[in-house]
């Protein structure tokens, strides 16, 4: 274990000395400064874990440096003892109040000077213990954070005579939002928002499980039959997914008390026809030429609360030009400066109704949110897929 180091900043060698004795059995490495500029140069250079710091010094004061101390990170949690005679109280409260962590009274006391060295000491132990905890907090979460992104799609699909766009950002390490789009074996698309209810490291997992179900369902016969899935309509496969997903959340993790709003869709490419269950999520938005037509009310329970709840498919034919928007609720809940949510419907107000592509209507969407939250911080995780079919 490294030696802890102690600075002594004084212009009065016999202060200097004495407490260099004082201090030469508490095994740390001792250097000194005769004023504040050098002070600062020994600060540099060997970065102690506590400084004795004289108030009244020639060049640069011990205020002066004090200041310089505390407005710079690197040096802001250094701790220091100021030292000042009895009788300059109001030097040792202007020290405190600029930052400095204990006082010292001339002439010394040896057993206060002993406590105060060792109390500061120890704070500051304790304080790096603190730092390299938190550095490997921060090290786990950029784990978890580069596996959860594995989780959500790489690359979006590509289908002749549709345009398919996602916009997601989290509001913090790691997010209870997630989203999907691939397409099935016979060509049709599939979609999916979900929002896990909580925030932070357990609705993260919980991301990851709801999102894998979707997908593992929705593209294998591992769950059905082979030929039951190919004897499905697309409705009552749509309807088998979220349904074998909410029961396998239910009994088999209805004890995490774990559920997730969600809207998962299926678009039959060659008609366009859509199909949809909207689970507790805010209601999707369809525009068509410019115009706000239509809002894809909850057709069921949100997923993983019961095990016998019916979702219901609802079906919409989309037309050639037509745009679905699909979002969480974390677009609503923006929150400015002051604390207000954004809300349903001047969020409404502010989508470019008039954009011509998916791509173009996300791109807008970012840009007036960030106008409305003015730098505030972001209240909760957003996500918005686009799906746009040709003219």
């Amino acid at each position: 274990m490294n030696r802890q180091r102690i600075l002594i900043v004084d212009d009065e060698p016999f202060n200097v000395d004495y407490l260099e004795q004082e201090l030469e059995d508490a095994d740390c490495e001792i250097f000194t400064a005769s004023n504040g500029e050098e002070a600062i140069e020994q600060v540099r250079a060997h970065d102690p874990d506590l400084i004795l710091l004289d108030i009244m010094m020639p060049v640069m004061d011990g205020f002066s440096v004090l200041k310089q101390l505390k407005a710079e990170a690197e040096t802001r949690e250094i701790p220091v003892i100021v030292i000042s005679a009895s009788s300059e109280m109001q030097s040792v409260v202007k020290g405190i109040r600029l930052g400095a962590e204990d006082y010292l009274p001339k002439p010394f006391d040896p057993t206060l000077l002993h406590a105060r060295v060792a109390a500061s000491l120890e704070k500051k132990r304790l304080r790096d213990v603190e730092v390299l905890y938190l550095k490997s907090l921060e090290r786990e979460f950029e784990i978890a954070r580069e596996i959860q992104s594995s989780f959500l799609p790489s690359s979006l699909p590509e289908l002749a005579g549709y345009e398919v766009a996602a916009l997601f950002k989290a509001a913090r390490e790691v997010a209870g939002d997630f989203y999907d789009a691939f397409t099935l074996p016979d060509g049709n698309l599939v979609f999916v928002v979900g929002d896990v209810c909580g925030k932070g490291v357990g609705a993260a997992l919980f991301m990851t499980l709801f999102r894998s179900l979707i997908r593992a369902t929705a593209t294998s016969d591992v769950y059905c039959s082979t030929e039951e899935l190919t004897g499905m309509s697309l409705s009552n496969r749509l309807q088998h997914v979220v349904s074998f997903t909410n029961h396998y959340v239910t009994q088999t993790h209805g004890d995490a008390n774990m559920f997730a709003t969600l809207v998962a869709g299926l678009i039959e490419v060659h008609s366009g026809m859509l199909y949809y269950a909207n689970c507790g999520n805010p209601a999707p938005i369809v525009f068509r030429g410019g115009e706000h037509i239509a809002s894809l009310a909850p057709t069921g329970p949100v997923i993983g609360v019961m095990d016998e709840a019916q979702f219901l498919v609802k079906e919409m034919q989309l037309l050639p030009g037509d745009i679905l928007l699909v979002f969480s609720d974390g677009v609503t809940d923006f929150v400015d400066p002051e604390g207000d949510f954004l809300g349903e419907k001047p969020f409404l107000a502010l989508i470019n109704h008039q954009a011509e592509t998916a791509g173009d209507l996300l791109q807008s969407i970012q840009i007036e949110l960030e106008k409305y939250s003015s730098g505030a911080k972001q209240f909760d995780d957003i996500t918005l897929v686009a799906v746009r079919r040709g003219d």
